[in-house]
C-alpha cells in the first residue's frame, strides 16, 4: 500500500487518526441510542456497513480517498465495543462477566490474528490476480466475510432483558435471567437515557473515576501502532508476506494472555490485582523497547508482550457494568462516554508520542504507554480500597444506624413534631 499510494511521510499514523476520529464521533450519537433500540439490530446493522465500507477500500487511489473510508469504518465500527459490552452487562452478574468479556475479545484477537493471515496469504498468492495488488484483494475478502456475519448477527445477538431478541430467547429463558439478576441488584426494566441521566452522571463518582480509569487504559496500548510489523520491515530480511505472517504471533500470545487476566479476575485475583499482574507484564516489554540497545532475541520478546495492554479490557468494563449494574441508562451513557473520551485522546497523543517517522524505536511512545500503565494500576487499587470501606460501612455501619434510630425513632419524632417524622431507614 505505502509503494502503490505514493506515501513517504507520517500518513500511515495519520490514517489512524482518521479511524480514530470516525471511531470517537460515531459513538456520540449511541450514548442515548443504546436504551432506545433493540441491541439486536443496532450490532447487526453497523457491522454490515462496516462491512461495506470495509469493501470500497479496494479501489482506493489516493491518500485522501483512503482517509474518507477509513473515517467510515471507524464510523459504523464506533458503537461496536460499548455496545457488546452493554449487552454483557445486561445479562451478567459481577461475578461471571469478565470471563465471558474475555471469551468475547479473543474473537476480536482472532479477527486482528486472521486479518494479518488473510493479509500475508493475498500478498503470497493474490498479488496482480485480476490487476489487483494483494492488499487491495485483502479488503476485499475481510468485507466477504464481515457482511455474512453481521446479517447471522439478526438471528443469534440476544438484546437485553427489556428488549430481548425472541428469536434467540423464549419467554422462560427471559423470566430466569431476570430473576437472577433482581437477586445481584441489577435493575432489569425498561429506563432510558434522558437529561435527568446526564445530571446524575455529572454529579456522581462513577464518570470521574471511571474516565480516568479507561483513559490510562487506552493510552497504555502500543500494539495498534504497528511498532511490530515496522520492525520486521526494518530488518530487510523477511518478504511482505512473510512479515504479515509473523505479525499474527502477538495476537495468538494475546488470546492466551486474555483468557488468563479474565478467568483470573473473575475466579482468583479481582479487577484490580489482575489488572495489576498483566501491566507488570506489559511494562516490562515496554522498558526492554525503552532501552531498545538490548539483543535481537530480548526485542521479540517484548513485542510478543504487546497484547498484555488489552488483554485487561474485558475486566476493566465488566468492572464498569457491575458498579452501574442499578441503572440501564447509567451504564449506557456512560460506557459509551468513557469509551469515546479516553479514545479520542489516542487521536492527539499517538500523533505526538508515536509518529511513524520514529518507527520502530518510538522513544517517546513506550515510556508514555509505561507511565499510562502505572496510572492505571495506582487507579485499579484505588478504586478497589474505596469501594472495600464502602462496602464495609453498608454492611456494619448502616444497620447499626437503621438500629439507633428505630430504637429512638418515638421520641427523636415528638419532638420534631408532626410532618417532620424520622424515617427510620438509610438505605
Amino acid at each position: 500500500m505505502k509503494e502503490d499510494l505514493n506515501f513517504h511521510g507520517n500518513e500511515l499514523i495519520q490514517l489512524q487518526t482518521f479511524y480514530t476520529v470516525g471511531a470517537v464521533v460515531g459513538q456520540i450519537p449511541f450514548m442515548f441510542l443504546f436504551t432506545y433500540l433493540p441491541m439486536h439490530w443496532v450490532i447487526p446493522g453497523l457491522d454490515i456497513a462496516w462491512g461495506i465500507f470495509t469493501l470500497l477500500q479496494y479501489r482506493t487511489t489516493s491518500f485522501a480517498e483512503l482517509a474518507a473510508y477509513r473515517f467510515l469504518v471507524g464510523w459504523f465500527e464506533a458503537a461496536y465495543f460499548p455496545g457488546m459490552h452493554y449487552i454483557f452487562g445486561a445479562w451478567y452478574r459481577g461475578d461471571e462477566i469478565g470471563r465471558r468479556g474475555g471469551v468475547f475479545y479473543v474473537g476480536l484477537s482472532l479477527g486482528t490474528l486472521t486479518a494479518g493471515l488473510i493479509t500475508a496469504g493475498a500478498s503470497n498468492n493474490l498479488e496482480g490476480v485480476a490487476g489487483l495488488a494483494g492488499w487491495r484483494w485483502m479488503y476485499i475478502i475481510c468485507a466477504l466475510i464481515t457482511i455474512p456475519v453481521g446479517v447471522l448477527g439478526y438471528f443469534v445477538l440476544p438484546g437485553t432483558p427489556d428488549k430481548p431478541n425472541k428469536w434467540f430467547l423464549n419467554d422462560e429463558d427471559i423470566a430466569v435471567a431476570q430473576a437472577r439478576l433482581k437477586d445481584d441488584g441489577h435493575h432489569v426494566g425498561n429506563e432510558n437515557v434522558t437529561w435527568q441521566t446526564l445530571k446524575k452522571v455529572a454529579m456522581g463518582w462513577h464518570f470521574w473515576v471511571l474516565i480516568a480509569f479507561d483513559f490510562f487504559f487506552w493510552n497504555s496500548g502500543t500494539q495498534s501502532v504497528g511498532g511490530f510489523l515496522l520492525w520486521l520491515k526494518s530488518l530487510n530480511r523477511f518478504s511482505k508476506g512473510r512479515t504479515n505472517e509473523l505479525g499474527a504471533i502477538a495476537p495468538v500470545l494475546g488470546i492466551f494472555y486474555t483468557l488468563l487476566t479474565c478467568f483470573a479476575s473473575d475466579l482468583i485475583l479481582g479487577p484490580a490485582w489482575a489488572i495489576t499482574a498483566i501491566h507488570v507484564v506489559h511494562m516490562l516489554g515496554n522498558t526492554i523497547l525503552t532501552v531498545w540497545d538490548v539483543p535481537e532475541v530480548a526485542k521479540w520478546f517484548a513485542f510478543m508482550l504487546s497484547y498484555a495492554s488489552v488483554a485487561m479490557s474485558s475486566v476493566l468494563y465488566g468492572w464498569v457494568n457491575t458498579q452501574l449494574r442499578g441503572s440501564p441508562a447509567q451504564r449506557a451513557f456512560i460506557l459509551v462516554l468513557i469509551n469515546t473520551t479516553s479514545q479520542a485522546s489516542t487521536a492527539w497523543t499517538h500523533l505526538l508520542v508515536f509518529p511513524t517517522l520514529d518507527a520502530p524505536r518510538f522513544q517517546k511512545g513506550y515510556p508514555y504507554a509505561i507511565a499510562n500503565s502505572a496510572l492505571l494500576i495506582l487507579t485499579a487499587h484505588g478504586l478497589r480500597i474505596w469501594l472495600k470501606k464502602r462496602e464495609w460501612v453498608s454492611l456494619f455501619f448502616l444497620p447499626l444506624s437503621e438500629w439507633w434510630l428505630g430504637a429512638r425513632a418515638p421520641e427523636v419524632n415528638k419532638a420534631l413534631g408532626p410532618g417532620c417524622e424520622l424515617r427510620t431507614t438509610l438505605r
